[in-house]
């Protein structure tokens, strides 16, 4: 849909307006006949038809294009009212400015920003509707630091909320303790098991240094037995020489 045209200030070419809705070019496409139309309008249009609602000549959409520059320039400097004229607002600005206005308009209708409320205020009053808005939050006057609604004074207890606060903090701690010991409990688990494996090969490898020990041990002997063989044979050579 395009602007309503008795937002427009002044005169309004008959080439603005859109061929479909009749209002002023809302995000204007052209057809290759030249009829123009509003965005939205055309694709709406041609769900259901395959030719232009001016002419009947038949367009495709992968036809449309954006309107020559000329005519958006045209279409830019139009002067209109600010859609929130009903409410108070006394701007006239441009078509091309008018989004960026209504966007910060001090009369625009906007939701109060806290949670629950339906109001919709002026922009410009809505600090003062958050000072006394019934669903607004604040901290507890008594000190207990919980955030309350005004809708919820009358039932805000701070005894109670302090034991709720408190057996959430006592759950939230033994939680917290039980992760801890699964945590360390593992842990130890994982280093019992890397000792086992420790000592393991430790064993190991004693079991292969007394071994080593052992046939070391032998080839000494086996050494020594040769040696004490010689030894005889050399005093058995001494004395057959002696005789000799």
């Amino acid at each position: 849909m395009g602007y309503d045209i008795d937002r427009f200030v002044g005169y309004v070419n008959e080439g603005l307006l859109c061929s479909i809705c009749r209002d002023v070019l809302e995000d204007p496409l052209q057809a290759p006949c030249e009829h123009a139309f509003c965005t939205a309008c055309i694709h709406g249009w041609l769900v259901h038809h395959s030719n232009c609602p001016e002419d009947r000549q038949m367009i495709d959409i992968s036809l449309l294009r954006p309107l020559y520059r000329y005519m958006k320039n045209d279409l830019n400097r139009l002067q209109l009212h600010c859609k929130n004229r009903e409410f108070g607002c006394e701007m006239v600005c441009s078509l091309e400015s008018i989004d960026r206005h209504e966007r910060e308009c001090e009369y625009s209708q906007i939701p109060c920003s806290n949670a629950g409320c339906t109001v919709h205020i002026e922009r410009r009053n809505l600090d003062r509707h958050l000072a006394v808005c019934e669903y607004r939050s604040r901290e507890c006057p008594n000190g207990c630091g919980y955030t309350i609604l005004s809708a919820e004074d009358t039932q805000h207890n701070c005894v109670a909320e302090l034991r709720t606060e408190l057996e959430l903090l006592r759950s939230e701690m033994i939680c917290r303790v039980e992760e801890a010991k699964h945590e360390m409990e593992s842990r130890l688990d994982s280093q019992r098991r890397h000792m086992v494996q420790k000592e393991s090969i430790l064993q190991n490898e004693i079991e292969e240094l007394k071994s080593q020990m052992s046939r070391m041990m032998s080839d000494v002997r086996s050494l020594m037995a040769a040696e004490r063989q010689h030894r005889q044979e050399l005093e058995q050579a001494e004395l057959e020489k002696r005789e000799l």
